[in-house]
Parts: structure tokens; C-alpha cells; sequence
């Protein structure tokens, strides 16, 4: 017997596959995962959650069990996020949420904070591996026009780190890989790279094929210049400091666009962050929602965590 339920949101025009962990009264929380997975890749995390909290993670659209649309601009931010506020609605239509992201997970978290003023549907945000795209961009501006011999080993160290972007921005290249074996290779390239063994999901290359979409679709917003994309929603970042996707330089300019915020680095790598690490992330999260919530009374941030404010 599963110790989760399943249930369907219909909303925007796809149909989203949703799992509940914990007791619906509870306080929720939504897990939100990345590219190339599928909602399975949170269990670790929702199970030591849901012992206190109602845990709730969902296929996006193009994985696992949702609704695959063909065309490209049906992956744009503004569905994603409502397809995101479709599943709040049905899961905690009178409570505010507290929102977890995990790589594209966490990109399309930060588009459905951005500028939300009051907070309302979002209590929190907890981003791992998965910086706003406007940050990113603005990250890679600040650092061209200064570059000083730091700036530049950033730069270079992120650029290392991308080399997967070509696979999601040149026409078929992608396509190409994931049909031509991909799918086996990258379950070996995880665990070479991270030494983790995890199960993919058997709908890893559709999964694939259709997450590519998500690149094609908002990769134009890496080119607005001078977006400034702030929040009023408390946010903390959880930066894998051995990630070999997402340079932990990215988040050290975070306080600059989140009123409050806080920092916290974990030895681990991209995915090991959320496997291996899975007790330290919930953690993490769990304190972050008690501290919002006021049920800790903690004044000052825990060891190993820098608060920041918004400027």
C-alpha cells in the first residue's frame, strides 16, 4: 500500500497528476521538480516531511503521468505557473502554501514569486539548484561588464556547466540524443558524475523530449536587460556546493532581489542534494516553515545559514 494519494487537477487545458503525503489540515507543502524528472524524484523528501505537514508534488506539464502538449509556447513560464496555482487551488484553496523547487522546478518557482505583492497563495519559497531566469541573466551582465579576474573564473566555471543548454536551444540536437540512447546513458552519467545510484522514471525519454520545450520557450528571457524581478516572499536558497549543473556562485547575489532570504550550502551535487541529502533538505524546509509559521520562536538565523534583506 502506497503511502501517498493520487488525485488529477484539471486545469489550463492539461491534466496534472498530483500525489498528497501527510494529512490534508496540515500546513502544505509543494514540492515542484525539475528537468529530466518526474514527480517521484521528491519521495525521499515528502515521506520524512509529510510526518508533519501535508506534502504535496505533481508531474509539470510534458512529465510522468500529466498532459503532454506538442507545441513549444504551451511550455511558457505564464502556463507553467498556471498550471502551479491550478494545483494550490485544489490542494490548499484556503491557506497559503509553502513552495520547495528543484532545478526547472525551482526556474519556474521563482517566475510564480516574482513581484508577488502581498504574498498570498506563497508563504515561502525554498530554491534548490534553480536560479530566476532574469537573475541568471542578470548574473552573466554584471559580471561582463566587470571583469575582473574573479568575475571571469565564474563565468568560465558556469559556462562548463551549461554545456546541456545546447542540447535544449539547437534545433534537434537534443531530439537526436535522447532518441539515439540517451535515456540509458543518462541514468550511468548521474551516478559517474554525483556516485548516486537512483531509479529513473520509465517515462525518462518522453520525459526528456518534452522537458526540452521548457529551453526553447523561455530561453528568450535570458536576453531582458536590466531586469530587476523581486519578491516580499521569504526565500531560501539551498545551494549543492559540488553541483556539476549550477555554479554555487549563482546564489550570492540572492538578497538583491528577495526581501528577506537566506543562504544555506550542502555537500552535495545536483541530484544528491535531493536523494542523498533528502534529511537535510527536509530539514531545512521544515524549520523555514515553522519559522515563517511562528510556531519555533527563533529570532536569529541557525548556524550555517546567512540572512540577507533586500536592498
Amino acid at each position: 500500500m502506497s503511502d501517498f494519494a493520487t488525485r488529477t487537477v484539471r486545469a489550463n487545458g492539461v491534466r496534472l497528476a498530483v500525489r498528497e503525503y501527510g494529512e490534508p489540515g496540515r500546513t502544505t507543502i509543494v514540492l515542484v521538480h525539475g528537468y529530466p524528472d518526474d514527480q517521484a524524484v521528491w519521495e525521499p523528501v515528502a515521506r520524512l516531511l509529510s510526518g508533519d505537514f501535508h506534502v504535496v508534488t505533481y508531474d509539470v506539464r510534458g512529465a510522468g503521468g500529466s498532459t503532454r502538449p506538442r507545441r513549444t509556447k504551451s511550455y511558457l513560464m505564464d502556463e507553467l505557473n498556471r498550471d502551479l496555482h491550478a494545483v494550490l487551488d485544489a490542494v490548499s484553496p484556503d491557506r497559503a502554501v509553502h513552495l520547495v523547487g528543484h532545478d526547472w522546478g525551482s526556474v519556474q518557482s521563482w517566475a510564480a514569486i516574482a513581484g508577488t505583492r502581498p504574498r498570498g497563495r506563497i508563504a515561502s519559497f525554498t530554491s534548490i539548484s534553480g536560479p530566476c531566469i532574469e537573475h541568471f541573466g542578470q548574473w552573466i551582465r554584471d559580471r561582463l561588464r566587470r571583469p575582473t579576474p574573479r568575475h571571469v573564473r565564474e563565468l568560465l566555471g558556469q559556462a562548463a556547466r551549461s554545456w546541456y543548454l545546447l542540447g535544449g536551444m539547437i534545433p534537434g540536437a537534443g531530439w537526436l540524443v535522447w532518441r539515439l540512447g540517451g535515456a540509458r546513458v543518462f541514468p550511468i552519467l548521474v551516478e559517474r558524475m554525483e556516485g548516486i545510484e537512483r531509479e529513473h522514471a520509465p517515462t525518462l525519454q518522453k520525459d526528456a523530449l518534452y522537458g526540452m520545450k521548457l529551453y526553447k520557450a523561455n530561453g528568450v528571457r535570458f536576453l531582458r536587460p536590466g531586469q530587476r524581478v523581486t519578491t516580499d516572499v521569504p526565500v531560501q536558497v539551498i545551494v549543492p556546493t559540488k553541483d556539476r549543473f549550477v555554479s554555487p556562485a549563482l546564489a550570492a547575489d540572492m538578497a538583491r532581489y528577495a526581501d528577506r532570504s537566506w543562504r544555506r550550502e550542502l555537500p552535495a551535487g545536483h541530484w544528491g542534494s535531493i536523494t542523498t541529502c533528502s534529511a537535510d533538505v527536509a530539514a531545512a524546509v521544515a524549520e523555514l516553515v515553522r519559522r515563517i509559521e511562528g510556531r519555533d520562536g527563533a529570532s536569529a538565523a541557525p548556524d550555517q545559514r546567512t540572512e540577507g534583506r533586500n536592498p
